[in-house]
């Protein structure tokens, strides 16, 4: 049983981390699940300290990958209408794949300066944005899953 556990949370692990470029895959809930199911077996011992920290970095970053491609948009000088724009492609994009999730907050953003009176070099710049903010977050996802996938090795070694 204690070999399948530890075969469970690497998968868990694994999918974590394929999670940060697929969409539809929750990635650093993923890979924390797999934390706690390596933890009920004998041969893996983490803090409980460890798995709070690892816990509140799952909710942050989970957070974070939502709201960075707005922040993305306001910080390439993106207005309000761009950042509505950016948030509701991050959800549209849920639907159409990798493609989607890739492109619709760009398109969103894009179409939200747009519709606000903005010229369309500025919209671009907004969704260039846009596309920045997702990048940031699906590095600061597989850094995240990494390291769990880093910590998981660890403690099994």
């Amino acid at each position: 049983m204690e070999i399948f556990l530890l075969i469970l949370a690497g998968l868990c692990m694994l999918i974590g981390i394929i999670g940060c470029i697929v969409p539809g895959i929750p990635a650093t809930p993923v890979a924390y699940i797999g934390l706690w199911i390596a933890q009920v077996t004998d041969r893996v011992d983490f803090s409980w300290q460890l798995l709070l920290i690892w816990g509140i970095v799952t909710i942050v970053v989970t957070i974070l990958d939502y709201v960075v491609p707005a922040w993305g948009t306001k910080r390439f000088g993106g207005t309000r209408w761009g950042v509505w724009g950016s948030t509701i492609g991050v959800f549209v994009g849920l639907f159409f794949g990798a493609a989607g999730v890739i492109l619709c907050p760009l398109v969103g953003a894009i179409l939200g300066e747009l519709l606000g009176g903005k010229e369309v070099h500025q919209a671009l710049k907004a969704g260039w944005g846009s596309f920045v903010g997702l990048l940031c977050g699906t590095i600061l996802k597989l850094i995240c899953c990494g390291l769990m996938t880093t910590s998981l090795i660890q403690a099994i070694w």
